[in-house]
């Protein structure tokens, strides 16, 4: 069932990338067919990037995401256990403090499994720090970058994760790649 979703999730966001008119009405038709749990999944999923995670509501994520979540980055890299995975997604608002998510275009429903697409959007507007304990100055370059999260529920929070953006658009976006 993990293809399945991964591979219509995929899909529909080639289907976006050529006519987000005729996705649209894909992902809209999908939802009259969605159980009662997974509308509850979606719905869920919506707060957590439209509030919780826009807002930096750290103590709210686990409505969501369960203390012992397995979350897979863009990266490669793997985090397991709740504190570990907010660790890794605090330092984006060290530097774009006003990262939001605004809009989940695509919602997608298969047993256990959702997925959905949106838009994070910020400013580069303070110091970046980089590990070895130096900065990148800001910019204020804005971004809007498209990503698309696959989620595994397990009694109304995930149990695992997998998001997928492109960290290298990303990079050009803020004006650290060409």
């Amino acid at each position: 069932m993990r293809l399945s979703i991964l591979t219509a999730a995929a899909a529909v966001l080639a289907a976006a990338a050529c006519s987000p008119t005729g996705a649209g009405k894909s992902a809209s038709a999908q939802a009259g067919t969605r159980t009662a749990e997974q509308e509850k999944n979606l719905a869920t999923f919506d707060d957590l990037d439209f509030n919780v995670y826009s807002d930096q509501k750290w103590d709210e994520f686990h409505k969501s995401h369960a203390e012992n979540i397995i979350v897979h980055y863009p990266d490669g890299g793997t985090t397991t256990g709740l504190p570990e995975h907010l660790e890794m997604l605090k330092p984006q608002f060290v530097f774009a403090p006003d990262t939001v998510i605004k809009e989940h275009p695509i919602k997608l429903a298969d047993g256990e499994y959702t997925a959905v697409q949106g838009f994070m959007e910020g400013t580069f507007s303070a110091p970046m720090p980089l590990p070895d304990g130096s900065v990148i100055e800001p910019n204020g370059k804005r971004f809007k970058l498209g990503m698309l999260t696959v989620g595994r529920w397990e009694n109304g929070v995930m149990a695992e994760e997998w998001l997928y953006w492109d960290n290298q658009a990303f990079m050009k976006q803020i004006g650290l790649a060409e």
